[in-house]
């Protein structure tokens, strides 16, 4: 389904209580495959941010670009090696997890050039065999990225407390529970998932 409208209002008739905040927010984004020139930076980019505050993320990704010369790169990446990445204020983890992203698009076991025309499972697979690369950075990936429809990131606590936001849950629903809810919505949870981003921001903003 490619018409913004036509997504925004299936996902109104599947679950009535998202329509308040589609009435806020406005039609989801439109999306579109990156350019394969695009596709390292931003995996980097993801690896930097897990599980770190968006200001703390933004000055350490800053820094990792000035480290590879402004242009963030496989050759820059090794270039730099573990233990300058980690000068940029990475952790060890993180440093690595680079590298190996790095040394995996080298040597082909991630095929980034390929990924425009394989499936969600497949690029999932592929990318998640990289070390420090988890199901959160692969479906962030998906999303943002590859411009996929159907991306349904239970890991994310800003989806999992929107969710809760929308309905009215006194506790944050399980991750369990809401990879169960997104079945209804098969094909546009990518959609889904940015409407939960959007009751947070809207409960932040009161």
């Amino acid at each position: 389904m490619s018409n913004r409208q036509d997504v925004a209002q299936l996902i109104a008739r599947r679950d009535r209580a998202f329509r308040e905040v589609i009435r806020q927010a406005g039609l989801p984004p439109a999306r579109r495959t990156s350019r394969v020139d695009e596709r390292f930076a931003y995996l980097v980019r993801s690896i930097v941010f897990q599980l770190l505050a968006t200001s703390a993320a933004n000055t350490i990704h800053a820094r990792v670009e000035e480290t590879c010369g402004g242009s963030v790169d496989v050759a820059s990446i090794l270039d730099a090696g573990p233990t300058t990445l980690k000068g940029a204020g990475l952790s060890r983890t993180k440093a690595e997890a680079m590298i190996d992203l790095a040394e995996h698009v080298q040597d082909g076991r991630v095929r980034l050039q390929r990924h425009g025309y394989m499936s969600d499972d497949e690029i999932l697979a592929e990318v998640t065999a990289v070390r420090g690369i988890g199901p959160w950075t692969a479906h962030m990936y998906l999303m943002h990225t590859m411009g996929r429809r159907d991306v349904w990131p239970v890991g994310d606590y800003g989806v999992r407390n929107g969710w809760s936001i929308v309905h009215e849950l006194d506790e944050t629903i399980s991750e369990r529970d809401l990879m169960a809810q997104g079945e209804r919505f098969a094909g546009v949870r990518s959609e889904v998932a940015w409407y939960c981003w959007q009751a947070v921001h809207f409960a932040h903003a009161r």
